[in-house]
């Protein structure tokens, strides 16, 4: 698989158009709303959503960024972020195809990668994986100019209620899954195993079955 190093400079919400430009190995910096979602707001998401319900904001064409950041209410109200680094993705693997089915999102950020059933779900839908760096949190934070809103902070907590933000430049984010179900990580797991294989065959190892 080659990776590209080109740099996107992009705005939500994200067209089919704009996603279908990025390929696995670019950069994004991405401006406008981005959402925030962990295991447990997941859950309560497609809960509500195979229900029939709605969401409290419409995700369609947005950022899903698995974090659970920390927050400071300031006197007047407003909720100031301090750290917001990403949480590891495969968490949510199990639950990511169904969300961006349902919610129509068109980009997850987290750390990590993700797995076969989460890119096959980006190839369907058209939509991407990035990565931001892990244990930068409050490089993260400066990108966030303001909190838009916060969901289910009574029912799940801080860290894994839903929070939107106003990002501005947030990056750098390397797309490491693209809509075309490219998938970094797993070409690399696969890399790997050949390798060990052939590693084996050099010495004389028996192979596993």
């Amino acid at each position: 698989m080659s990776v590209s190093a080109r740099e996107f400079h992009l705005r939500t919400p994200l067209s089919d158009d704009v996603v279908a430009q990025l390929r696995v190995g670019d950069v994004v910096y991405l401006s406008g709303t981005v959402v925030t979602a962990r295991d447990e707001a997941h859950e309560l998401a497609l809960e509500i959503l195979r229900g029939g319900g709605s969401l409290p904001v419409d995700l369609r064409g947005l950022a899903l960024y698995h974090c659970g950041p920390v927050a400071v209410k300031q006197p007047d109200g407003s909720w100031k972020i301090v750290a917001a680094g990403p949480t590891t993705s495969m968490r949510m693997e199990s639950v990511e195809a169904e969300f961006i089915e349902r919610t129509g999102v068109k980009m997850i950020i987290g750390k990590g990668g993700m797995g076969a059933r989460t890119a096959e779900a980006m190839r369907k839908h058209r939509a991407v994986y990035a990565v931001f760096t892990g244990g930068a949190g409050a490089l993260a934070a400066e990108a966030i100019k303001s909190v838009k809103a916060v969901y289910w902070l009574d029912r799940l907590g801080m860290a894994e209620a839903m929070w939107v933000f106003e990002v501005e430049e947030f990056g750098p984010l390397i797309v490491t899954i693209d809509s075309t179900g490219a998938n970094y990580y797993e070409e690399r797991l696969r890399e790997v195993a050949d390798r060990a294989k052939e590693v084996k065959r050099e010495l004389g190892l028996p192979l596993e079955e």
